[in-house]
């Protein structure tokens, strides 16, 4: 049986840095920064709870980053 993989490691960021960025610009930090998946949802948006490493989920309000967190 192959072994499980081991998943990277996320960057060493705080999501509350990009609170307040547009939302554009922080798409693009985040991935210059490493994180694998960026996500942006509206506010209210129904998401899944299933916890993702490596993935940063914006909620966009107006164009403008209103919220972050990791999963």
């Amino acid at each position: 049986m192959a072994p499980i993989p081991t998943p990277s490691a996320e960057p060493d960021d705080n999501p509350d840095a990009y609170v307040g960025l547009a939302a554009g610009r922080a798409e693009d930090l985040a991935r210059e920064r490493g994180w694998s998946t960026v996500r942006a949802l509206p506010p209210g948006a129904i998401i899944t709870m299933e916890y993702r490493m490596g993935r940063l989920n914006f909620e966009v309000k107006d164009g403008v980053v209103a919220r972050a967190w990791k999963g």
